[in-house]
């Protein structure tokens, strides 16, 4: 396993070694050990995933504390766009948002720390996107930013005309008028 930082500190690429032959290929996408070795002490404790089709955006979401949340985030199948923007406000990167392509065949994952709201975009024709949470999901705490935002200028990777935007997710205010208590 690599792990590669990103100009925002605590935002992680984990490249897991990877085994092909002519039968397929193995990778081991998590292992307690081997992220405490790394100094990623988390404990996950709900998996989910997500199908969509080109051009869905989900996102910006998070939960505020004391029931924020890590992801490792993933691609199984297809590709996706994958954003993290730092809601720290003690961080010298707050505000600043950081994307990296995840794809089945890359089989990067993204660690995005508590802090973080976080939003995906898919660019092949379906994508099965799976990330593990180290706490659990509550409704109560839920927070989100505006996936368009022009204070963030996040650029998504599809054209306008194209996006796919679910009715929740064109609700949310704008970064500067977002709840954050990181």
């Amino acid at each position: 396993m690599e792990i590669i930082k990103t100009p925002i500190p605590d935002l992680l690429i984990i490249q897991p070694r990877v085994f092909g032959d002519a039968r397929g290929f193995f990778c081991e996408t998590y292992n307690e050990k081997t992220f405490h070795d790394a100094g990623i002490n988390l404990k996950f404790c709900q998996d989910n995933q997500s199908k969509s089709s080109y051009g869905v955006i989900r996102g910006l979401h998070y939960q505020l504390y004391p029931q924020s949340q890590s992801k490792l985030v993933s691609a199984a199948v297809g590709s996706v766009w994958d954003v993290a923007v730092d809601l720290r406000k003690d961080s010298p990167t707050f505000g600043q948002w950081f994307g990296v392509e995840l794809t089945e065949e890359n089989h990067l994952q993204f660690l995005i720390p508590q802090g973080f709201a976080h939003g995906f975009s898919v660019l092949s024709e379906t994508a099965l996107f799976t990330y593990k949470c180290d706490n659990l999901y509550n409704p109560a705490l839920e927070g989100g930013i505006m996936y368009n935002d022009p204070a963030l200028a996040i650029d998504w990777k599809i054209p306008a005309d194209k996006a796919v935007i679910s009715e929740k997710d064109t609700k949310h205010p704008l970064f500067a008028d977002a709840k954050m208590n990181f």
